[in-house]
């Protein structure tokens, strides 16, 4: 599935996915939801080293879930298709095998802070502000917006956004531990394209290791990640080659026992 409003460019180890839709502040609708793990699955089988996020423009980031895409839904297709496909897609960004790094370049409201809280460091231009506003419509953050923002953020500054109102300038948001850098506006891509090639620097596969165990370490994807990691020591073993030959050749397996 592609989307016209969603732009994946892969080149020199870099994916870049940037939201393409300006005009409505970058906002999501449902086809931009139910391409995005699509697109991951792309990145994740690309041998880009790092991924870029941004939105189009200097007015938003993203300005969340598009209104007009949710509102009408009734309350069991608002849970079943609007919300659990914005978990499928965010859950998709956050367990990307590759370092992500968002670009905040303007407002970063709603869903669109929930996008950011995927990433793994998040850059955010001077001009930007960030929060959580649903409540003041009378609906919840809905995306992870209460629990991966937890988890990330700390339950005290996102109690300030979604049970207060409050909305952060960008050197707040820094010293409350939202975004991890302030560049000036309209540097958010060049400082975004030195944190990639200093990930590119490193050694690919401890890179990945290290963001799995963080992951696993924050509750984002222990089993999974468990289960990967032993995965790759099974399948790199003496008993797996055994195992497949007797299955070719039709006869019983013999496994050394551990130190022989």
């Amino acid at each position: 599935m592609t989307n016209p409003r969603l732009d994946l460019r892969i080149e020199e180890g870099i994916a870049r996915l940037t939201i393409r839709r300006a005009d409505k502040l970058n906002a999501l609708d449902a086809e931009m939801v139910a391409a995005l793990p699509v697109l991951c699955a792309r990145i994740e089988r690309s041998p880009a080293r790092v991924v870029i996020l941004t939105g189009e423009g200097e007015r938003a980031f993203c300005a969340g879930g598009d209104i007009a895409a949710w509102s009408a839904l009734t309350p069991e297709d608002f849970g079943r298709f609007w919300l659990r496909g914005g978990h499928d897609a965010f859950d998709a960004l956050a367990r990307l095998r590759q370092p992500l790094i968002a670009v905040l370049n303007g407002a970063c409201l709603g869903g669109g802070l929930e996008l950011a809280a995927c990433a793994d460091y998040r850059l955010a231009e001077a001009h930007v502000r960030i929060g959580l506003p649903e409540a003041g419509l009378g609906i919840i953050p809905g995306w992870s917006g209460t629990q991966r923002a937890v988890r990330r953020f700390g339950a005290g500054t996102v109690r300030r956004m979604a049970l207060f109102g409050e909305v952060f300038g960008a050197e707040e948001a820094l010293r409350l531990g939202l975004v991890d850098q302030v560049v000036p506006q309209g540097g958010g891509m060049a400082a975004a394209e030195a944190l990639a090639a200093q990930v590119i620097a490193r050694a690919p596969r401890a890179t990945e290791l290290c963001k799995m165990l963080i992951n696993a370490a924050e509750g984002e994807e222990r089993e999974r990640v468990l289960e990967t990691l032993a995965g790759i020591v099974a399948a790199g073993s003496d008993d797996l080659r055994e195992g497949l030959a007797a299955f070719r050749e039709k006869r019983p397996a013999r496994f050394d026992s551990p130190g022989e």
